[in-house]
């Protein structure tokens, strides 16, 4: 485990479709007149008549994706997270959903550091939206290493994935010995105080914030999800009996995100005493990275001040 600062997600997923590309003639890639931003530019310039520019018509996208499906293609199809999940919703649900089509759906600038686009841009429930819907897989990787192998994994999964991406450049945490897998989750740091669990980019705060804790005295637990549906329940369930007290972290709403899934897990196999931290049920704002991170308190260390309060709820 390494704590250098990597690739932009972003990048990462431009550089790796078009990769997987050169022995895969099977993927294309299809984008929604964002390409410089989401870097599906990348694609684009590797393989252009692979390339399909589907303007700012995020319905008809999806559903050409759906079309393409159904012929053995795997499209990829390349929007930020807010039109990528909430404007073809219907489209998503009834033609690649509902038939189980392969078609991999990116949702870049996810979450809150979303570059100041303004609060149209920003979206804190697509976790919720996308892993209520029926045969959808969702994946919010940690840094470009698990993006990179996440991106191979999904190609091989059969049925429709939704992968969480971001846009700014984020610390790496996995080195090149990694090994992804779909279906797991993966303990990150070891500990016997609290059990912290997170999903995608917060786990590089997360991991952070336990350092930070550690120097209070306080030993944290960390599990990080990768895959949020299907979800790890074994995981969970160990690192919740690890410490027998859970908070769940997560830049996203604590509306039927991660913390709920990890709550419903725990409420039918291990009842256990846990809090869920991350934006409460609001709509966000422009404002630079750091100042966002410290107003919804997921900066390390307001997580870490957050654990210290919760510490203190904590049942006999």
């Amino acid at each position: 485990m390494t704590t250098e600062m990597g690739q932009a997600l972003r990048v990462t997923f431009g550089e790796t479709v078009s990769e997987m590309a050169e022995t895969d003639p099977r993927i294309v890639v299809l984008d929604g007149d964002l390409g410089n931003s989401t870097r599906a530019d990348i694609f684009e310039e590797a393989h252009p008549d692979r390339f399909f520019q589907m303007g700012i018509a995020e319905q008809n996208m999806l559903g050409v994706a759906a079309g393409m499906a159904t012929l053995g293609l795997i499209p990829f199809v390349s929007s930020l997270a807010c039109f990528a999940v909430a404007r073809p919703l219907d489209s998503t649900r009834v033609l690649i959903a509902q038939p189980n089509l392969s078609v991999k759906i990116i949702g870049g600038y996810s979450g809150l550091l979303a570059g100041m686009t303004g609060k149209t841009h920003l979206i804190f429930d697509d976790i919720s939206v996308m892993r209520a819907m029926a045969n959808m897989t969702v994946v919010s990787p940690a840094d470009d290493t698990e993006t990179r192998q996440a991106l191979h994994a999904i190609v091989e999964h059969e049925g429709p994935v939704y992968l969480r991406l971001t846009r700014q450049p984020s610390p790496r945490i996995f080195d090149s010995d990694y090994d992804f897998d779909l279906r797991n989750a993966v303990v990150v740091r070891e500990g016997s105080d609290i059990t912290m669990v997170s999903t995608g980019v917060q786990t590089t705060r997360v991991l952070e914030a336990a350092a930070i804790l550690a120097g209070d005295g306080v030993d944290a637990h960390v599990l990080h999800v990768p895959t949020i549906k299907p979800i790890d329940v074994e995981a969970v369930v160990a690192a919740a009996e690890r410490t027998g007290f859970v908070i769940t972290v997560e830049e996203h709403t604590v509306v039927g995100g991660l913390g709920g899934a990890v709550a419903e897990i725990l409420a039918q196999h291990s009842p256990t005493p846990m809090r869920l931290h991350g934006i409460m049920d609001t709509f966000g704002e422009s404002a630079p990275d750091e100042a966002l991170l410290e107003k919804y308190r997921l900066s390390s260390g307001q997580v870490a001040a957050v654990v210290g309060e919760h510490l203190g709820t904590r049942p006999a």
